[in-house]
């Protein structure tokens, strides 16, 4: 007999079909507007750099990096990267990518509390991505949700648990950072005329499209952290 993951369709598949969605939304609508060059022709490299210095930001160096909109700004070597399809490229869609990244070198400036909040907790989401679910089964193994129950396999289960809650707290994180990063984008592309009004539209266009990978990342998350919690909580409950 196979065992049917309710929780899984529940919880957790909405949101896988969210993440497809978004994934395939921001392809098709960079893939839309980076056909589109802007009036003034500025480059994607030219139109950080602009934004940045305009912000007071001198020494953080633009440069290319390989990939497909794998755009970054990396917060300990203060570097901002530009993939190939939008360093050199004069699209809405890559001029609206690179003042997006732009403004996450601004918030990192200006000591944006959410962004350290998430820079700090890096080291710790890496080690709860690699360790939360081994621990979790690893306690399991041990008796931690046997009858009569094994309290130090519990005591790991529920550290994998917290682990696995760290995770999902930098993708709650992300969102509200990638956010503020996109606002000043738009904000910075209208005040210094980089995008005409009729521009602007699309360049709101790209970004939200991009926002949304970040939403559907945060709700697999808590979907998935949910759903850990209730198959635990129900088997131990079945248990005492």
């Amino acid at each position: 007999m196979f065992w049917i993951d309710r929780y899984y369709i529940i919880l957790v598949l909405p949101t896988v079909i969210l993440a497809l969605y978004a994934q395939a939304k921001v392809s098709s609508t960079f893939r839309r507007y980076s056909q589109e060059k802007s009036y003034k022709g500025m480059t994607g490299q030219a139109v950080a750099l602009s934004i940045m210095r305009g912000a007071g930001i001198l020494d953080v160096p633009v440069e290319m990096t390989s990939g497909h909109l794998t755009d970054h700004y990396d917060p300990r070597n203060r570097v901002l990267r530009l993939s190939e399809s939008v360093y050199n490229s004069t699209s809405i869609a890559a001029i609206g990518v690179a003042a997006h990244e732009a403004g996450h070198a601004i918030q990192h400036q200006m000591g944006y509390a959410p962004l350290q909040l998430r820079n700090a907790i890096i080291p710790l989401t890496r080690i709860g991505s690699s360790l939360a679910m081994p621990l979790v089964f690893l306690g399991i193994l041990m008796g931690g949700l046997s009858s009569v129950s094994n309290q130090f396999g519990w005591y790991v289960i529920v550290a994998g648990i917290a682990l696995f809650g760290i995770a999902v707290l930098f993708q709650v994180i992300t969102l509200p950072v990638e956010l503020n990063a996109s606002s000043r984008a738009l904000r910075l592309l209208s005040e210094n005329q980089i995008l005409m009004e009729d521009e602007m539209g699309k360049a709101r266009k790209v970004l939200q499209a991009a926002a949304l990978t970040y939403v559907a990342a945060m709700a697999q998350a808590l979907a998935n952290l949910l759903r850990l919690l209730l198959i635990v909580g129900g088997r131990r409950n079945r248990n005492d």
